[in-house]
């Protein structure tokens, strides 16, 4: 199966890596000259656009920042579209607008393309060691069918449900892990206010109900003050904004996202915006007028 992918950032190069070692036979497009020579090193051919990538592969990758971005790979000049042939299929990963999916997806079926949206989850660190969290929406047997490709970059691949469901639960997501730094910020300063010390309180509390993933992989980078982008804030800013307008959209409340999506707002203001998500823990810092380490 020839594969074509198209983004090659810090999550798409090692993703589409990981492709080529499960011997995948890989066709790579992206604006940075050095990512794509890095990917070709490895095995891959390259195109110069979309049309070129489509004019080869049987299904494409995409792997992009945002909405506007999937549209201009998928659907604009020189773009996926121009070159597929019906019955390709794209399987969008990027995380964007799940109405963006329905769109972009309703475009595509005109010209008897087919799509997915199979946003991830996990960062770099799971992309490079292929154990990624990707959640699927579009048709089943298509999801069956690149189930095994999928596979290959991931640790678990969920389907959701209809073209735009995979965004939906990539967003719940952002929504849950957003707050659960917060709130590890929130009791971790707290700590260091009260004279206690964080790294203790930590370890006393992670095994209980108060434990998560989330805790385990951000307090320690607060502790030590490492942060090193796993997830940037700028990224983490761009999924809070697509969920409060997804959730508009459909009148559902979202006031612990708008919440953070002020914080968020805050550390950008202040010039942190390239950080880890988990420096939100400087945003009480600043407040609280403390630092949080032992």
């Amino acid at each position: 199966m020839k594969v074509g992918f198209i983004g090659l950032g810090i999550m798409g190069k090692p993703m589409s890596k990981n492709l080529i070692k499960a011997g995948y036979d890989l066709v790579v497009c992206d604006f940075n000259k050095d990512a794509v020579a890095d990917v070709v090193a490895c095995g891959a051919a390259s195109a110069e656009n979309g049309k070129e990538v489509a004019e080869q592969c049987d299904v494409v990758i995409t792997m992009v920042p945002n909405s506007p971005h999937v549209r201009a790979a998928v659907l604009g000049e020189n773009g996926v579209a121009d070159g597929a042939k019906p019955g390709t299929v794209v399987i969008d990963m990027s995380s964007i607008d799940p109405t963006e999916s329905k769109a972009i997806g309703a475009e595509l079926a005109k010209k008897g393309i087919e799509m997915m949206d199979a946003p991830v989850s996990g960062g770099e660190p799971k992309a490079i060691d292929g154990t990624l969290s990707v959640m699927v929406g579009g048709k089943k047997e298509l999801f069956d069918k690149y189930y095994d490709l999928l596979m290959v970059m991931a640790g678990s691949v969920v389907y959701v449900g209809e073209l735009g469901s995979g965004n939906v639960a990539k967003l719940a997501n952002q929504i849950v892990v957003a707050v659960n730094i917060a709130a590890v910020s929130e009791a971790l300063t707290f700590a260091k206010k009260a004279g206690t010390d964080p790294e203790l309180v930590y370890q006393a509390i992670r095994g209980g109900l108060a434990g998560s993933t989330v805790m385990d992989a951000k307090a320690p980078m607060m502790l030590s003050r490492n942060f090193k982008p796993g997830f940037r804030i700028e990224l983490h800013i761009k999924d809070l904004n697509n969920a409060l307008n997804a959730a508009h959209a459909i009148s559902s409340p979202v006031p612990l996202t708008g919440q953070l999506m002020e914080i968020m707002q805050g550390l950008k203001a202040d010039g942190y915006e390239k950080e880890d998500h988990s420096s939100i823990v400087k945003y009480y810092e600043k407040i609280a007028n403390t630092t949080v380490e032992s």
